[in-house]
């Protein structure tokens, strides 16, 4: 059995579903953050992907450039989860609009 494009779409909309539904249906803030991160990771086997498929390393270089932004999204967002933590001991949503200066 050959593993074609669709295989690898197939895949990769799952893991964004997953990602998607973490999101959505959890409050707590570090499993949206890797829902998230999870729906990215899903968008970049797309385009790794469909960068093989036609045989043209451009998707692939996309790939390199949004895994480097990720990076430094993380760090970001793991600080501002820890602050929000450190202040309130909790990492849910709703103590976001409590936070008023």
């Amino acid at each position: 059995m050959k593993v074609g494009l669709e295989h690898y779409l197939l895949i990769s909309a799952g893991l964004f579903s997953l990602g998607l539904l973490g999101v959505i249906l959890r409050r707590n803030l570090l499993v949206m953050y890797m829902g998230l991160e999870l729906m990215l990771n899903a968008a970049n086997l797309a385009l790794v992907a469909f960068s093989r498929y036609n045989k043209n390393l451009d998707g692939q270089l996309m790939v390199f450039f949004i895994i480097t932004v990720a990076a430094a999204e993380v760090s970001v967002g793991l600080a501002l989860i820890v602050a929000l933590y450190r202040r309130r001991q909790s990492a849910h949503v709703e103590d976001l609009t409590s936070l008023k200066f």
